[in-house]
């Protein structure tokens, strides 16, 4: 599974969510093999990940992503709202969490 984090340029704050996240999934103990990266709104690609998590402002950005793979954070930095968000999709996938 892959999980990909995006914003406008690919190099700030979609970084800054990529390591949140493979925080979170260390803190989990998720054991299964999760990749996380990311890159920049304009040229991702529905086959690019699983899950794609995004900020409010790109959702007409990233209208060419399957809605269902799309996670948008209200705020890129509430630890809470990741944490729930993320923890949905491995509960949804089967995953196995803290």
């Amino acid at each position: 599974m892959k999980f990909e984090a995006l914003c406008q340029s690919g190099l700030g704050s979609s970084f800054m969510v990529q390591m949140n996240i493979q925080n979170l999934l260390e803190e989990e103990n998720v054991k299964d093999d999760i990749k996380v990266d990311h890159g920049d709104v304009g040229s991702a690609t529905e086959d690019q990940a699983d899950y794609f998590f995004i900020d409010p402002t790109l959702e007409t950005s990233a209208g060419n992503l399957p809605k269902e793979k799309v996670v948008v954070l209200k705020s890129l930095i509430d630890a809470d709202e990741l944490k729930e968000k993320v923890n949905s999709i491995l509960d949804h996938e089967g995953i196995a969490h803290d």
